[in-house]
């Protein structure tokens, strides 16, 4: 067994697309319209679904946002430089809500940024 993705219920797809594409660099994999249950699918990722986890993008054509809820916690991503990325995150318009450096009671470099829609993205530099 293996994690295929994760689904997160996003407002306005264009703007989470431009944010999980262009602002951390992921690939649109595939998406797809579902007119009679107005609806879209987009996968997003950073290599083939076939060999990584994808997150997916359920957008509800008539919703026009979500409330995050206090169940859910972040979706984490390794990077090899912490500081280099979040400077690079805000260089391309997107907000870093915890600056990068050690997590509490810790040494693990952490830091957060959060898409259009309120979720977080831990970013988690490579031990090394």
């Amino acid at each position: 067994m293996r994690i295929l993705h994760t689904m997160l219920r996003v407002g306005d797809l264009e703007k989470s697309l431009a944010f999980y594409t262009e602002v951390l660099g992921m690939q649109l994999l595939r998406r797809k319209d579902y007119p009679d249950g107005r609806f879209t699918l987009a996968f997003v990722g950073y290599g083939p679904e076939s060999e990584q986890a994808a997150l997916e993008l359920t957008h509800n054509w008539d919703t026009k946002s979500y409330e995050v809820g206090t169940g859910y916690g972040h979706v984490a991503l390794e990077v090899p430089d912490a500081y280099a990325a979040c400077a690079e995150i805000k260089k391309r318009g997107g907000l870093v809500t915890r600056e990068a450096g050690p997590m509490k009671h810790g040494t693990t470099v952490i830091a957060f940024v959060q898409d259009p829609d309120g979720y977080k993205v831990e970013l988690i530099q490579r031990a090394g």
